[in-house]
């Protein structure tokens, strides 16, 4: 965690946050919301996310080569303020994120492939109002690893619901952005005081590879 942070990060643990939840037997990697919409620094909700792009093609390149289910998301909808309801009230510049439309395709530089299934969803968890829950289940998985944007949104809303729904929840730290540091940060030393373990990308690789070769 970033050095401003020390005295917080000592008075949680003093407290009992920030155990480790550690790694199950079946993982699964999510790429939450990395379409051009989010990652267009031209797009009313976009940033330039190349770097953390970069970083989650390190994730994708070892989940592919060890046959490690990789699930997308993306925000998208056919009539903004019916499905957004008061998220779109709250946020309009959401309005950009319609069905159909460039915006809300995966970024061409992730190489999405046909067999990883992209699940579409309205509001910030990508558990609410959507089948990937029952899709984790039937694929047996136990341990998701959360990449993507935003820290502060997506990212966090996903790995609280994956912890209330008894999945171990891995956030890659380098592989999660947002469109403003402080929030980005302040973000992840919450979800790794409360709802994941937030992990330096050298030790999510090491452990997604054995984890996967261990239970093919």
């Amino acid at each position: 965690m970033p050095q401003d942070f020390s005295d917080a990060k000592a008075l949680y643990e003093r407290k009992g946050f920030s155990k480790r939840v550690g790694w199950g037997a079946r993982p699964a990697v999510l790429v939450v919301d990395v379409t051009n919409g989010f990652t267009d620094p031209e797009s009313p909700v976009g940033a330039d996310l190349s770097a953390v792009i970069d970083e989650i093609n390190r994730v994708l390149e070892v989940a592919r080569t060890s046959r490690v289910p990789v699930i997308f998301t993306s925000i998208a909808y056919e009539n903004p303020e019916v499905e957004g309801g008061f998220w779109v009230k709250k946020i309009p510049a959401l309005r950009v994120l319609r069905k159909g439309t460039a915006a809300v395709a995966v970024d061409a530089r992730l190489d999405r492939r046909s067999s990883e299934p992209i699940i579409y969803k309205c509001y910030t968890s990508s558990f609410f109002g959507t089948h990937l829950q029952t899709l984790l289940q039937h694929l047996g998985i136990d341990t998701l690893v959360v990449c993507g944007t935003s820290t502060s949104g997506c990212i966090r809303a996903t790995a609280c619901d994956a912890v209330q729904l008894g999945f171990r929840c891995i956030v890659p730290e380098t592989a999660v952005g947002d469109r403003a540091d402080a929030p980005h940060r302040a973000n992840l030393f919450d979800i790794d005081a409360k709802y994941a373990d937030v992990m330096p990308m050298e030790e999510v690789l090491r452990e997604l590879q054995q984890s996967a070769s261990a239970h093919r």
